[in-house]
């Protein structure tokens, strides 16, 4: 697997961009709930950061999986509390799951690594 999650989240990002430019109520609908949704309140940021990788995992979503895993490194997550996660995201999701779990491993190392991300041209 070649793929970087650096790069799969720059790419993103500029075609959300052009979505804020093209249809703006839509995504300025989506960023009020975002916003709503993980405002403070009982659960900490970081265990809905957790709870959204959980769900890009069980989603198959690389973007979400490189977006939230940004998230998590910026609140501090620990390695520990990843894997952890991803046993709970592997027990309810099965195999599909287990191999999306490795790929948000795969997602952490790349962004707390001091190299640059390795892709493969195609």
């Amino acid at each position: 697997m070649s793929k970087s999650f650096t790069v799969i989240t720059h790419d993103v990002s500029k075609a959300l961009g052009t979505l804020r430019n093209d249809i703006p109520e839509t995504m300025q609908g989506f960023n009020a709930m975002a916003k709503a949704a993980l405002a403070p309140g009982v659960l900490s940021a970081l265990e809905k950061e957790l709870i959204a990788l959980a769900i890009g995992v069980a989603s198959r979503c690389d973007a979400c999986i490189g977006f939230h895993v940004k998230a998590l490194i910026r609140l501090g997550v620990s390695r520990e509390q990843l894997m952890e996660t991803l046993a709970v995201c592997t027990y309810m999701g099965g195999g599909p799951s287990l191999m999306h779990a490795a790929e948000a491993v795969r997602a952490y190392e790349e962004m707390t690594s001091d190299k640059p991300p390795q892709v493969n041209a195609r």
